[in-house]
């Protein structure tokens, strides 16, 4: 999919991958001269559109009635808060009397967040990629009164937009029966697209992990780090598998691909140089100007993948970057200690008390701005040290539309000791120097107009914060991002979970959850709360992400086929529910669906569970066998089906110095193919034994805190000693 696309084009506008603004809706005590259903909506995205003069109903059956007794196409809009060509749309078009009027005299239109809703999304978005070779957002879509897609695209200007909308509205009345003929013949492909996998035969073989190295590896840029061309994705999906394969391979090239890609992310415009977190992605190959808006999904997995590569090099480096996204996370993007926003936008006001808007310019500084925060002389050293031009720093060709002119992005181009040496200073010197300085630009960055939050909280995201935390808690040794793990798991089960009926909620917002829950709020949250138990070993974690997984089979497996629907089935509003297998800027839910049937069937030596995963493995072979790169996290799961899986259970008292000795021994190292547990000698000893009796019988040595390492359940010789310990975790298979 097209990242990006000049206005004026009715190509792709953002990525499949492109999610980010956040402007707030309009609220107060002005006075509108439009207000439409929209207003009763939940969704920042929705609300921002409640006062256009378009007549927009949400997704639903007053819609759809509407289309069918008026005989009506439907005109449907899907976005999200943080989608800055949305925004575009919403001021240049919806907010168009003229544009209003034609929609709402001969279409039903229909707006819908994608992040709500992406199940809508993921279908319809389908048909405009099989139909135009790409898409993105906004997607503008027209459906019979059936909900049968036959035309569709994604940003048009307001004068192509109009024609185009006088075009259709022309056909529809002329050849009706012809175009819904064709609709017809577009669903029933469309829907067999989105549901079926080619079949595919014979065992799923490691050869599979050596193809996706060398698929990922063949795109990777030594120069700038990363995969690919312009614009360029972290994609820590695919990050992650490169740490699993170096640690399965021994495979040096995997791992330094990986490091270097890190150290370039963070020396880059694309981190956030002041306030810390990363922004969504390049504009160009060399990671300076990015697209602004701060998606809670990125700070997730990149805090992960920073958090692994500090397992495995122990360089400060990785765990400094991996605070400061956690930081900025826990400081910026949840407000109360409930659950985490959605994202920060790319957009925000130029000036206090004035309405216009621009993207990225929270964080973009001319020098003169620079000198009148640091004076003079001390500004040299900073614009030294971040790469500050007194016309800007950004290239004209990452700047069509002069919103950065004379602007500079702050980056990493000269380090700490090549700083030091250009201005005679020590390198203690400077280092004091330049944090000083960067505290009293992120103080005089604060008094801007920030730019907005997309507060609803998604439980698929807040479940990949829930992994994020737990993971540096434990390799960190850091209790507050444990404390704060688990304060999101409590406030989801009190806000997105029906105890009544075990269902999750999709999110929450305004005092209350929206819709139910999608097979990705599943996987994400039960994958947090295996990591959440392994960190803290509360039980009760480990017993809901039972519940969850049970409850997740029974409203989306694909029986016949295997792997999981990304929505329920039994919605009839929604012409076909898909399966999602393509990575794009989250795992795939039917890659952490395998991975967590995987982790729990080592958890709960459910042998049904284990052949469910291998019976999602398998559903996706042909993708795994043609085009791994496409699914790293899919890969992963299958390099943890194929690995001499460790159960690494201790028994003793989780506070207590010696327990804690053992535990550090398992934490500071990347071991992603194990199970850690532990005995504590009640009642959460007593639950793990009911699933694995050999638990039963661990216990304390001479009063020592023990530790047992242990494959398919058959363990080697108990020690209470550290040292012996690591010498286990270390030997190879």
């Amino acid at each position: 999919m097209n990242a990006a696309a000049p206005p004026g084009t009715a190509a792709s506008v953002s990525a499949r991958s492109d999610l980010g603004q956040t402007p707030e809706p309009r609220a107060g005590t002005r006075t509108y001269r439009y207000t439409n259903r929209l207003i009763h909506a939940k969704s920042p995205y929705l609300l921002l559109h409640a006062h256009n003069p378009v007549d927009w109903y949400p997704w639903g059956v007053a819609a759809f009635e509407k289309a069918r007794k008026e005989n009506k196409p439907i005109f449907l809009s899907i976005g999200y808060f943080t989608c800055h060509w949305c925004h575009v749309m919403e001021r240049e078009s919806y907010s168009d009397p003229g544009i209003a009027a034609i929609l709402n005299q001969y279409f039903v239109s229909i707006k819908v967040d994608r992040e709500e809703r992406p199940d809508i999304d993921r279908l319809y978005i389908a048909y405009v990629e099989a139909t135009t070779g790409s898409a993105g957002w906004p997607l503008n879509v027209v459906l019979t009164p059936e909900r049968k897609p036959f035309f569709g695209g994604t940003y048009f200007p307001p004068d192509q937009l109009k024609a185009l909308l006088e075009k259709v509205s022309d056909s529809w009345s002329k050849q009706q029966d012809s175009i819904t003929q064709t609709a017809g013949r577009a669903a029933q492909q469309l829907m067999q697209m989105v549901r079926q996998q080619p079949p595919s035969a014979g065992d799923l073989q490691p050869v599979i992990l050596d193809q996706a190295y060398k698929q990922i590896s063949s795109a990777y840029d030594a120069t700038n780090g990363g995969f690919g061309g312009a614009p360029k994705f972290p994609r820590p999906v695919a990050l992650c598998f490169l740490l699993r394969y170096f640690a399965r391979t021994g495979q040096r090239d995997a791992l330094e691909m990986t490091l270097n890609t890190l150290r370039a992310m963070e020396r880059g415009g694309i981190h956030d140089q002041l306030g810390g977190g990363f922004h969504r992605y390049s504009t160009g190959v060399t990671w300076l100007v990015p697209h602004f808006e701060k998606m809670l999904y990125d700070q997730a997995q990149l805090s992960i993948v920073y958090t692994e590569a500090y397992q495995i090099k122990h360089d400060r480096f990785y765990a400094n970057t991996a605070r400061s996204i956690l930081d900025f996370t826990l400081r910026e993007m949840q407000p109360t200690r409930g659950g985490f926003a959605s994202a920060e936008d790319a957009d925000s006001k130029i000036a206090p008390g004035k309405p216009e808007t621009s993207e990225g310019v929270f964080y973009i500084w001319t020098a003169k701005e620079i000198e009148s925060v640091l004076g003079k002389q001390d500004s040299a050293v900073f614009e030294y040290a971040y790469g500050v031009e007194p016309g800007g720093n950004v290239p004209a060709q990452q700047d069509l539309r002069g919103e950065l002119n004379g602007k500079n992005v702050l980056y990493a181009a000269h380090s700490t000791d090549e700083t030091a040496k250009k201005f005679n200073l020590t390198v203690q010197q400077t280092s004091r120097k330049l944090a000083t300085e960067r505290s009293a630009l992120l103080e005089a960055r604060s008094r801007r107009p920030r730019p907005p939050l997309d507060d609803k909280i998604v439980t698929a995201w807040n479940g990949l914060m829930i992994s994020a935390l737990a993971r540096a808690s434990q390799a960190l040794d850091e209790p507050r991002y444990l404390e704060r793990a688990q304060a999101t798991a409590k406030f989801l089960e009190s806000h997105l979970y029906d105890s009544k009926t075990g269902k999750l909620w999709r999110s929450f917002r305004a005092g209350g959850p929206s819709v139910d829950g999608f097979l990705d709020d599943y996987t994400d949250l039960i994958g947090g709360l295996l990591d959440l138990y392994q960190a803290g070993f509360d039980v009760h974690w480990l017993t809901w992400a039972v519940r969850l997984q049970e409850k997740q089979d029974q409203l989306f497996r694909d029986a016949p086929e295997g792997g999981y629907f990304d929505s329920d089935a039994s919605d009839a509003a929604v012409l076909s529910p898909t399966r999602e297998s393509y990575d794009g800027a989250e795992p795939s839910p039917n890659a952490t669906a395998a991975m967590n049937l995987l982790r729990l069937a080592q958890f709960t030596d459910r042998g049904g569970w284990r052949d469910a995963a291998y019976k999602t493995l398998s559903a996706f072979a042909s993708l795994l066998r043609s085009n791994p790169e496409a699914a790293p996290a899919l890969v992963s799961a299958l390099d943890f089906r194929l690995a001499q899986t460790k159960q690494i259970l201790i028994a003793g008292d989780p506070l207590s110095p010696d327990t804690r000795d053992l535990l550090r021994q398992v934490n500071t190292r990347f071991l992603p193919n194990k199970i850690l547990l532990l005995a504590d000698g009640g009642a959460g000893q007593q639950q793990l034994a009911r699933w694995l009796p050999f638990v039963a019988g661990a216990h304390r040595t001479k009063d020592r805190a023990t530790a047992y390492i242990c494959e398919n359940y058959v363990c080697k010789l108990p020690t209470a000693a550290p040292q012996v310990m690591a010498r286990l975790l270390d030997a190879k298979d």
